[in-house]
C-alpha cells in the first residue's frame, strides 16, 4: 500500500461501492498476514514502534532476545519492556541509531540494535509516523572474535618463546657453569673466608633456578605439544599428585576430602600432562586457603559421554574483576606467581578435547570442574529403514 492510501480511502469512503470495500479489506488482511509471516521467519528481531515508542508489533525472535510476551507487549512502551533503553534519547527525527548492548535475561547475550525512522515519501520533513528496530544476536560472533584473539595471542607468545629460549636460556646455562666453577674454588678457601661467599653463591644459584623455572613454565605454556595418550586411572593419578603435595598439605594442616567414583573407567590421556594439571590446580587451591579451617574436596564422576573431575576449596575465592582475566598470561594475584599455571591447565585440557569450568565467590571459595570426553568424537550413520525404493524398469 502506498503512503497515504488509507487516508484517501477514508476521505472517499462514502463513494466506494460495498463490494470494492470488501475487496480492499481482504487485500489489507492478506498483505498484513504475509508481512507478519515474513517477520516471524526472520532470525533477527523486528520491533515496530509508533512515534512515542509504543510497541505496535514484535516478532518471535525479538521476544526471545528480551524475554517478552507478545500478547502483553503490544501497546506497551518499549522502555518498560526493555529496561535500560531511554526512548527520548534514542528516537529523533532523521537520525538512525546503531548500538550494542548486553542483556542478562532470559539469557546472557550480546546484541546489536538498529533503530531507524519510517520515512513518509510524501512529507519527508514531517515527524516520522513510526520507527523500526532490528535486533541481531552477536553472542556467537563475539565468542568467535575472543577465540581468534586468544589464538593470535598464543601465536605471538610462541614466536616470543623461541627468542626467549635463545636469549635467556643460553646465558642461564653459562652462569650455572661458572657458578659451579666458583663453588669448587670456594671449597679450597679457609672456612672463615668461605662462609660469607658461600651464602652469596647459594643466593645466586637459587635465583638462576627460579629464572630457569619461569622460562620452562613459559615455554610449556605456549609451545604446542601432542599428548601421548595411554589408558590411565584418573583416581590413581589424583592420589599420586596428592602424595607429591602431602608435605605442604600436612604443614598447613589442610583437610582433603575424597569423593571419587571407584568404578571410574580408565581414560585415554597423557598421564604426565594431567599430573601437571592436577598439581597446578591443587597448589592454587591450598595457597588460597586459610590456616586453620582449610579444606579441599576432590570428586570424580563419569557418564556415557564424559568424565567430570572437580576440585573445590573453601578459600579466599576470586574477585569478579580477576575472574575475567584468570586465563590471561602473567595475570596473577600471588606475589611469587608467574601467571601461567591456569593457561597451561586450559591448554592441556583443550588438547584432550575437554573444557574447564571455574566458579568462584570471593570469601567463600572456588570450584573448578574439568570435563573430558570418554572417546573420540566420530560421526554416526543413521539407519535407512525409510529408504525409498526407485523402480527404474
Amino acid at each position: 500500500m502506498k503512503s497515504g492510501f488509507l487516508e484517501k480511502l477514508v476521505a472517499r469512503l462514502d463513494k466506494v461501492e460495498p463490494g470494492e470495500v470488501q475487496q480492499i479489506l481482504a487485500r489489507l488482511i492478506r498483505e498484513k498476514g504475509f508481512l507478519e509471516q515474513v517477520f516471524e521467519a526472520l532470525l533477527e528481531g523486528v520491533i515496530l514502534l509508533d512515534p512515542d515508542g509504543t510497541i505496535a508489533f514484535v516478532n518471535r525472535a525479538a521476544c526471545g532476545f528480551f524475554g517478552l510476551d507478545p500478547d502483553s507487549t503490544i501497546g506497551e512502551p518499549l522502555a518498560s519492556q526493555v529496561r535500560g533503553l531511554d526512548w527520548a534519547s534514542l528516537a529523533k527525527p532523521g537520525r538512525t541509531v546503531s548500538r550494542d548492548l548486553e542483556v542478562f535475561y532470559p539469557e546472557n547475550r550480546f546484541l546489536n540494535f538498529y533503530l531507524a525512522p519510517i520515512a513518509d515519501e510524501e512529507t519527508p520533513d514531517a515527524a516520522p509516523p513510526g520507527y523500526v528496530m532490528l535486533v541481531r544476536d552477536l553472542t556467537r560472533t563475539r565468542a568467535e572474535a575472543e577465540e581468534t584473539l586468544e589464538t593470535e595471542r598464543l601465536n605471538a607468545l610462541t614466536l616470543l618463546a623461541a627468542g626467549v629460549a635463545h636469549e635467556i636460556g643460553n646465558p642461564l646455562n653459562s652462569l650455572d657453569i661458572h657458578l659451579q666453577l666458583l663453588g669448587r674454588k670456594l671449597r679450597k678457601l679457609p672456612p672463615g673466608d668461605r662462609a660469607p661467599l658461600q651464602e652469596h653463591l647459594t643466593t645466586a644459584r637459587q635465583e638462576i633456578e627460579r629464572l630457569d623455572s619461569i622460562l620452562k613454565q613459559f615455554l610449556s605454556a605456549v609451545r604446542p605439544t601432542a599428548p601421548r595418550r595411554e589408558r590411565t586411572d584418573l583416581n590413581e593419578l589424583l592420589h599420586e599428585t596428592l602424595r607429591l603435595l602431602e608435605p605442604e598439605l600436612a604443614a598447613r594442616k589442610i583437610a582433603v576430602e575424597l569423593n571419587l567414583d571407584e568404578s571410574l573407567p580408565p581414560a585415554n590421556l597423557d598421564a604426565g600432562q594431567f599430573q601437571q594439571v592436577f598439581y597446578n590446580l591443587l597448589r592454587n587451591a591450598y595457597q588460597a586457603l586459610r590456616e586453620h579451617d582449610g579444606r579441599i574436596t576432590l570428586s570424580s564422576r563419569a557418564n556415557d559421554y564424559e568424565y567430570r573431575i572437580a576440585i573445590e576449596d573453601n578459600g579466599t575465592g576470586i574477585s569478579p574483576e580477576h575472574m575475567g582475566a584468570i586465563f590471561e598470561p602473567y595475570r596473577t594475584t600471588k606475589s611469587s606467581g608467574s601467571g601461567l599455571g591456569l593457561l597451561i591447565v586450559r591448554r592441556i585440557v583443550r588438547e584432550h578435547g575437554g573444557e574447564i569450568e571455574i566458579e568462584s565467590q570471593e570469601g567463600r571459595g572456588t570450584r573448578i570442574v574439568i570435563y573430558l570426553p570418554r572417546g573420540e568424537r566420530t560421526v554416526r550413520l543413521l539407519g535407512q529403514a525409510d529408504e525409498a525404493v526407485i523402480d527404474v524398469s
